[in-house]
């Protein structure tokens, strides 16, 4: 176990001035849980506006996590060529057009670019913790570092939020409601949103953050990171820390590239061994499948659009306060117990929502046919009738032939709603339960781990490699969950994703290290 050095034991003065520091930059954090999150409450509008297949429905909820992969793998090798703040100033613009070009769009194509540029600025999860963590105390790194999970589910929170409010406003005949198009364009309005936050955050990236002085030293600039470490700590420890940060890493110059050979030697190998268990853990076991989907993923239960709408605001309250109390445990427990820990609740919880699910019964009544829209013409469900289906898959290819595509996905919750016999509250309980179990450990904890892990010059490269690993798994799971339900059925969904939460658990327990208390350059 590594002792910690005694000038980094007791650090509350100098850990406020990075919180200071690290709270501009966290606001990027919530950008992206609104970014992320808000497609949530369009889905369904958007899909029958547009006439989507599921196909392209999982492509609009997906894609700013495929053109994240990409971004965040080029984002930490441009981030230690240029510094981590111009990064930081382009992702901004980023989340600024994308959110424009949203709410402007008028279709398929518009929307997957749109959306597409948003996942460019996807790439603040891989530059936020690389400069936390350069610029935090050992002793209080997990916390900082944290912040940017905090920030997220508070961003996530604020969306099913903000789409609730919308969704309700949009029943509303005010005359101010419906001049400014929130009846008849309320997912327009959704998007729209996001631009207050983000607008924000680009003027404060712009005017209160400086740039690393981690990554200053290793490019040669002393005089700018001795002039930035003196905000962050006493004067009489900026030298010794300045000495520290070159004998770890060395620092050559402007310009200074990374060998590829930095990369083979047995430590970095092992440390991406790691690593990579820990994001895919992150994704596979279908967390932004329930985030980006909530909404459907609740209407499953037959609970009704609103009501969906309204249970999707749980999500996000579980999310920040779990995730606060994963704040208060990472640096006391450490970083393994919770990922442990987190990922067998995870398991159990996802496994209570399959079996849940899996006692779901399907049939639909007379008096639940009459009870349905008009536009679902109801006299031609009359051969559906008391028929017993065994599953959802069954039932809803039975209204698609029926009604087709377009009328079903328009009605699809009353639908299902009119029909189903279901454990909701377990259901609801058990989803409720995973988020809890991800916030505390999952969410937060990756992040750290993987700021930790590597030596202080590759860091970067090696947080955008794991990152594009990490995208890779969630885009899969984006893209496949509407075409999922579809072939699979809810049921077997879930319980694909509790399987693989069990699975994580066990190569967490063989394979993760503790790095709880160790200085960036002692983890590295």
């Amino acid at each position: 176990m590594h002792t910690l050095a005694p000038q980094e034991v007791s650090l509350n003065g100098e850990a406020s001035k990075s919180i200071r520091i690290g709270m501009f930059v966290c606001l990027g954090g919530f950008v992206f849980g609104y970014d992320a999150v808000v497609i949530s409450g369009v889905t369904e509008a958007v899909t029958v506006r547009f006439g989507l297949s599921d196909w392209q429905l999982g492509w609009i909820v997906s894609i700013p996590t495929l053109t994240a992969m990409f971004a965040s793998l080029a984002v930490g090798v441009l981030s230690d060529v240029f510094g981590r703040r111009p990064l930081l100033m382009l992702v901004t613009l980023l989340y600024v057009c994308s959110a424009i070009l949203s709410v402007t769009a008028n279709g398929f194509a518009d929307l997957v670019i749109a959306r597409g540029i948003g996942g460019l600025a996807f790439s603040s999860l891989v530059l936020a913790p690389l400069y936390l963590a350069e610029i935090s105390p050992s002793s209080f790194r997990g916390r900082i570092v944290s912040m940017n999970q905090l920030a997220i589910v508070l961003g996530l929170s604020a969306a099913y939020f903000g789409n609730l409010l919308i969704q309700r406003l949009s029943h509303v005949d005010t005359g101010w409601i419906v001049e400014l198009g929130i009846r008849d364009h309320a997912w327009r309005w959704m998007f729209a949103m996001e631009l207050v936050p983000a607008s924000l955050w680009l003027v404060l990236v712009a005017l209160a953050v400086p740039e690393s002085p981690r990554w200053l030293v290793l490019h040669g600039r002393l005089a700018a990171a001795r002039q930035i470490m003196a905000r962050l700590y006493p004067s009489e420890r900026v030298e010794a820390l300045l000495d520290r940060v070159r004998a770890s890493g060395g620092a050559t110059g402007t310009g200074r590239r990374i060998a590829w050979t930095a990369f083979l030697s047995r430590p970095v190998i092992a440390a991406l061994g790691v690593g990579l268990i820990v994001a895919v853990a992150q994704q596979i076991s279908g967390v932004n499948a329930i985030y980006f989907y909530a909404p459907v993923v609740f209407q499953q239960s037959g609970v009704g659009v609103d009501a969906a709408f309204a249970q999707a605001t749980l999500l996000g309250s579980t999310n920040v306060v779990f995730t606060l109390v994963a704040m208060g445990l990472i640096d006391r427990l450490g970083r393994k117990p919770l990922l442990l820990g987190g990922l067998a609740g995870a398991g159990m919880s996802l496994a209570v929502v399959a079996w849940g699910f899996s006692q779901a019964g399907y049939v639909l009544q007379a008096d639940a046919v009459a009870a349905l829209p008009e536009a679902v013409r109801a006299h031609e469900l009359t051969g559906l009738i008391n028929r017993d289906f065994p599953n959802d898959v069954t039932y809803k290819a039975a209204l698609v032939d029926v009604l087709g595509p377009r009328l079903f996905s328009a009605h699809e919750a009353e639908l299902i709603g009119a029909a189903i016999s279901v454990p909701a509250s377990l259901i609801l309980a058990g989803i409720l339960c995973f988020v809890a179990s991800f916030a505390v450990s999952l969410g937060p904890v990756m992040w750290v781990v993987l700021s930790e892990i590597f030596p202080n010059h590759i860091r970067g490269a090696c947080i955008a490699l794991l990152a594009f690993v990490n995208g890779a798994t969630s885009f899969g799971v984006q893209l496949a969950f509407p075409v999922q339900l579809v072939t699979l059925g809810v049921a077997t969904t879930f319980a694909f994703y509790a399987v693989a939460a069990f699975l994580f658990f066990g190569l967490v327990f063989f394979f993760l290290p503790e790095t709880r208390g160790r200085t960036l350059e002692q983890a590295g």
